[in-house]
């Protein structure tokens, strides 16, 4: 009733956006800046919402995929003038915390992990296995580059070196990023860009996080106990919610898994 009467005054509306899993561009559930886009426009625009929470349990993907959304986040709350506070469930490392750190506050669960600030790249190498096997590679290209870190082949120290540079490159973005983010807050007391992570209360000491609380206890102590969450977040297909997981989907649920336990989850 209240908000077709406009000499009322409607309680404070908190959007809440659920960021669950690998970033990346791979798997219906994979993060990416395509699939939120949406979901993360809304959620500024609808309701004139006093704040954005964002709720994060993801380890990590793609570093390009963090950007972009990270990159909407501070557009949109720069536009609509909303302030931006994310919550840190499980974990929130490497891209993860990317995308914490776009926004103004960000809080955590006593266990929850933060950090790995740091690019990681892992690859197999089979050449000794095809050979004994009696396989032979045949490739060719035009670019003496062009089959560079190829697994089949025996590992060329030139391309380690170019792997290596271009890691240290999007490691210093991220370290960029984070220090845009933080700012004073960091601390200059400990290197905080080794990739190193740290449950909440610690990471709250070196100036990662703003402290340890949950959603809601933060959210009715800031904007008092009448406030309301609208939720917003990615919706499972029909065959996903029956557990019918499509086979494209199988190798990315297995890379998630793997991806969250790097962090013993």
């Amino acid at each position: 009733m209240k908000r077709w009467l406009p000499f009322l005054k409607s309680d404070p509306t908190v959007a809440v956006i659920r960021l669950s899993g690998v970033i990346g561009t791979q798997g219906r559930a994979a993060l990416n800046d395509v699939t939120l886009a949406p979901i993360i426009e809304k959620a500024f625009s609808k309701g004139k919402p006093v704040a954005v929470a964002l709720q994060i349990n993801s380890p990590g993907g793609s570093p390009v995929q963090s950007s972009l959304i990270g990159a909407r986040i501070r557009r949109l709350a720069a536009e609509k003038d909303v302030p931006v506070i994310a919550f840190v469930e499980d974990v929130a490392a490497s891209g993860g915390y990317w995308l914490a750190a776009a926004a103004d506050e960000i809080y955590g669960d006593p266990s929850s992990i933060v950090g790995s600030i740091g690019v990681i790249s892992a690859s197999f190498g089979v050449h000794e296995f095809i050979k004994e096997h009696g396989v032979e590679r045949r490739v060719y290209t035009a670019g003496k580059s062009k089959s560079m870190l190829d697994p089949f082949r025996p590992e060329n120290p030139e391309d380690v070196a170019r792997l290596k540079a271009l890691l240290e490159d999007i490691h210093g973005n991220f370290i960029d990023h984070v220090k845009e983010r933080r700012g004073d807050k960091l601390t200059t007391d400990q290197d905080l860009f080794t990739g190193e992570i740290w449950l909440a209360k610690r990471a709250a000491e070196l100036g990662l996080i703003d402290g340890v609380g949950h959603l809601q206890t933060v959210m009715k102590d800031r904007f008092g106990d009448k406030v309301k969450f609208k939720r917003y977040g990615t919706k499972k297909g029909l065959l996903s919610r029956f557990g019918m997981e499509m086979m494209q989907d199988a190798a990315h649920l297995i890379e998630e898994r793997a991806a969250y336990a790097r962090f013993g989850l």
